[in-house]
C-alpha cells in the first residue's frame, strides 16, 4: 500500500506541475516548493535543535499559533520550523515572525520526506488537525522523533474507519498521542483501538481569547461608526453580498456599514460599490475624508477585518452560501451576534452556535431581513445573543495548556 501510495503522490505532483501553467494558485503551490530544500539548507546547522510545526492553511496556522508561541517561550534556544501545504496559508503569513522558518512542505514522496527529516532533523513534530501525511510519520516513527496530532476532530465518515482504511489508520498509529476537540472523536478512535488520545478542546478558542487583550483601535473606523449603530459583514462573496447589498438599499434606518469581502480584486471592488445606493467610500480612499458622512466603508485590503469586528453591534460572515464558512469566532468572541448563510454543517463551533441562538442562519434576502430587524427593535435580543456567543467562547478556553502539559516533557 505505501509502493502504490507513492505512486499516486509522484502522478498527482506530475499534473499538478502540467495544471499550473494555467492556474495561478496551482502555479504557487508548485513554484513555491522549488527552493524549499535551499532555504533549509540555508537556515539551519547540524547543531541546532528544531521543533517543526505543520498546518495545512490559515485555518490551521490559527489552531497552531497559540502552542507554536507558548513552545517559543518554553525553549528559547530551539529554532522553529512552520511549514504550509495550502498557497492561500502560505502565502500570506510567509513574512511574518511566527517561526524563525516558513516554508511550503514538500509534497509526501519518499525521497522528498528523507531529504527533508535529514535537514531539519526536528526534536519533535506537531501535525494540526486534518494532516496525515503517511510517509512523513512512517519516517518519524522510525526515527523515534515524538509526533503530536493537535486540535483534530474525526467522524465515522473519514477514510481512517472504513474497512478500506487500514493504511490510512496506520498513519493515525504513529502519532505518540492524539489531542481531539471533543469526546464523539475520542470515542471512535478508542473504538478503533488508539488509547493514546485525549480531549483537549480545540486551540482555535486560547487565539481568538487574546484579540481581547490587545490595542482593537482603528481610528478610521472610529471616525466612520462614530455613535452610530454599526453592522460588519466580514469575508463576504457575492452570494453574501446580493443579499446583504438589497437590505442595506432598502432600509432606512440609521446604520453604518463595513463590508470586507474575501475578494477584493479591483473590478469585483468597483462592481460592488456601483451596486450600493448609499454613500459609500472604500478604505484605499479614506485620506482626508469625512468618514462620518457616509453610510458604507469598503475595505479593499486584507488584515484589518479582525479588529473592525470590534466595533460590531452586529456581523455577517460570508461563505454560508458556498461550502466553506468563514471564521465565525472572531467576531463572537466581542460578544456580536452573527448572522451567516445556509451551509454550516461541519464547522462544529458555527453548528453548536445555531443551536444555542448566538449564530443565526439564513436563507432569503426576506430572512435576512425580518431577522436583523428583530434584533434592531430589540435591545434585549440583541445583547443576550451576543452574550451567547463570548460565554461560548470563554467556556471552551484551555486548550493550549492541556495540550502543553502533556508534551513539554517529552523534550
Amino acid at each position: 500500500m505505501r509502493a502504490l501510495y507513492s505512486f499516486l503522490v509522484h502522478i498527482a505532483w506530475f499534473h499538478l506541475k502540467l495544471i499550473a501553467f494555467f492556474k495561478p494558485k496551482i502555479n504557487l503551490f508548485v513554484d513555491g516548493r522549488k527552493n524549499v530544500f535551499a532555504t533549509l539548507k540555508e537556515s539551519l546547522v547540524d547543531t541546532d535543535n528544531v521543533i517543526w510545526m505543520h498546518v495545512a492553511s490559515l485555518g490551521e496556522y490559527e489552531q497552531g499559533l497559540p502552542i507554536l508561541q507558548k513552545l517559543k517561550i518554553l525553549y528559547p534556544n530551539y529554532k522553529f520550523l512552520l511549514t504550509f501545504f495550502s498557497p492561500s496559508g502560505y502565502e500570506v503569513k510567509k513574512n511574518t515572525d511566527g517561526a524563525d522558518i516558513i516554508t511550503y512542505l514538500p509534497l509526501d514522496t519518499i525521497t522528498n520526506v528523507n531529504k527533508f527529516i535529514e535537514l531539519v532533523n526536528p526534536r519533535m513534530a506537531l501535525f494540526i488537525k486534518y494532516e496525515i501525511w503517511p510517509n512523513y510519520l512512517n519516517a518519524l516513527k522510525n526515527k523515534e522523533i515524538p509526533t503530536f496530532l493537535v486540535s483534530a476532530l474525526f467522524s465515522k465518515k473519514q477514510v481512517y474507519f472504513k474497512w478500506y482504511g487500514s493504511f490510512m489508520r496506520k498513519s493515525l498509529g504513529t502519532f505518540n498521542h492524539l489531542f481531539v476537540q471533543d469526546e464523539n472523536s475520542k470515542k471512535l478512535l478508542n473504538d478503533f483501538g488508539f488509547v493514546n488520545v485525549s480531549v483537549s478542546g480545540d486551540t482555535r478558542f486560547d487565539r481568538v481569547s487574546e484579540i481581547l487583550s490587545r490595542d482593537n483601535d482603528l481610528a478610521f473606523m472610529s471616525n466612520f461608526k462614530q455613535h452610530n449603530f454599526c453592522f460588519v459583514i466580514g469575508s463576504s462573496w457575492p452570494q453574501d453580498e446580493e443579499i446583504i447589498v438589497d437590505f442595506i438599499n432598502k432600509s432606512d434606518k440609521k446604520i453604518k456599514y463595513a463590508i470586507a469581502p474575501h475578494n477584493i480584486k479591483e473590478e469585483h471592488i468597483k462592481n460592488l460599490k456601483n451596486s450600493i445606493t448609499k454613500k459609500v467610500i472604500c478604505y484605499s480612499e479614506v485620506e482626508h475624508k469625512s468618514l462620518e458622512d457616509y453610510n458604507v466603508l469598503l475595505i479593499d485590503t486584507i488584515g484589518l477585518l479582525t479588529k473592525i469586528y470590534s466595533y460590531a453591534n452586529i456581523a455577517y460572515v460570508g461563505g454560508g452560501f458556498k461550502t466553506g464558512l468563514h471564521n465565525t469566532l472572531e467576531p463572537a468572541v466581542f460578544g456580536t451576534p452573527i448572522l451567516i448563510g445556509p451551509n454550516y454543517t461541519s464547522f462544529k463551533e458555527a453548528e453548536q452556535l445555531v443551536e444555542r441562538g448566538g449564530i443565526i442562519s439564513i436563507k432569503t434576502k426576506e430572512e435576512f431581513s425580518r431577522r436583523i430587524n428583530k434584533l434592531l427593535e430589540n435591545k434585549n435580543v440583541l445583547l443576550s445573543t451576543g452574550q451567547i456567543n463570548s460565554q461560548y467562547v470563554e467556556s471552551n478556553k484551555g486548550a493550549t495548556s492541556r495540550i502543553l502539559k502533556h508534551i513539554k516533557g517529552v523534550l
